[in-house]
């Protein structure tokens, strides 16, 4: 399922980059493949805008939940309005749209983060940092890559045709490739190997970058890259997944989420600012060793783990 997931996330996301390029430069107006064509990016975006009728469509004609699943949701909702219904009554000195407002934060926000501390007590605190940290060495480089082919003379077509091409496949490849190693070899063992991968291609675009306009090359550190990129990912999912109590799998997964993305965002937003100040070739081999201190806390969280018994993931 974590395969199948990053399938549909990563060809959407491929979709909407390079897809995008494509869609551009295909409707530009102009003469300069290299040079800003408005006409081409309103196009460009009407289509991306458009692009998102596949996920209302896909709602909308959903079947609807089982029975049991039906029932399962109502005696949960029963649960929750009984808490939140305790809770008035135990503060009636407070006005009771406020008592329920504040009733309802407790049982459907505080709550599920609540129950994850509870849970995994200080090691929570290990996990929520590799949740931080895991994407960060990704996530930073992935915001110069676009800047990064043009400074490099690349058009959008090749940069379009190579990731929508070699990209997908080796990004659908290391999906599944990431789903088999998890059920062979484990969670945290699959996680290592998917972040330490990622971090080690994040070097070939530091390469690249010496190398200079090759196609051939491009082509060769783009595979690599998603390849990596897609086997991390399907690792990553099955991990928060198994984090979560299915009580609260929702909440809990939407806060991993947020976490997940926080500080890597962060980061890229400097991006700019250090490739200016240094090289496009320094930029890299720095994004490769913002890994390294996920490579230090898986085997710590491994660790941990087999210590208390209660960080184990099930998979």
């Amino acid at each position: 399922m974590a395969a199948c997931y990053q399938t549909g996330y990563r060809i959407a996301m491929i979709w909407a980059g390079a897809g995008c390029l494509a869609i551009a430069a295909f409707a530009s107006t102009g003469t300069d493949p290299l040079a800003y064509d408005q006409a081409g990016w309103t196009v460009a975006y009407g289509v991306m805008a458009a692009s998102m009728a596949v996920g209302l469509a896909t709602v909308l004609f959903s079947p609807p939940p089982s029975i049991s699943d039906e029932k399962a949701k109502a005696v949960q909702l029963a649960d929750m309005s009984q808490q939140i219904n305790n809770f008035v009554i135990r503060h009636p000195a407070w006005q009771p749209h406020i008592a329920k407002v504040a009733g309802w934060f407790l049982v459907v926000c505080w709550n599920p983060f609540k129950d994850f501390f509870v849970r995994y007590r200080r090691d929570a605190l290990i996990v929520l940092l590799l949740i931080a940290t895991y994407r960060i060495s990704d996530v930073v480089m992935g915001v110069m890559s676009n800047p990064f082919y043009r400074d490099l003379g690349f058009s959008k077509e090749e940069v379009a045709a190579v990731s929508k091409i070699y990209g997908v496949i080796m990004t659908l490849a290391g999906a599944f490739l990431g789903g088999a190693i998890v059920v062979k070899l484990g969670v945290l063992k699959t996680l290592f190997i998917g972040g330490l991968l990622s971090s080690a291609t994040n070097l070939l675009f530091s390469w690249l970058a010496t190398v200079g306009h090759n196609l051939t090359f491009l082509i060769f550190t783009v595979s690599a890259d998603n390849l990596a990129g897609g086997l991390a990912s399907s690792a990553f999912v099955a991990y928060l997944s198994g984090l979560t109590n299915v009580k609260y799998s929702a909440t809990q997964y939407a806060l991993f989420s947020s976490v997940m993305l926080l500080l890597p965002k962060f980061i890229a937003g400097f991006s700019g600012v250090f490739v200016e100040a240094t090289s496009y070739s320094t930029f890299f081999i720095g994004t490769a060793l913002l890994g390294i201190p996920v490579l230090i806390l898986i085997p710590l969280i491994g660790y941990l783990q087999s210590r208390s018994g209660q960080m184990a993931v099930q998979h």
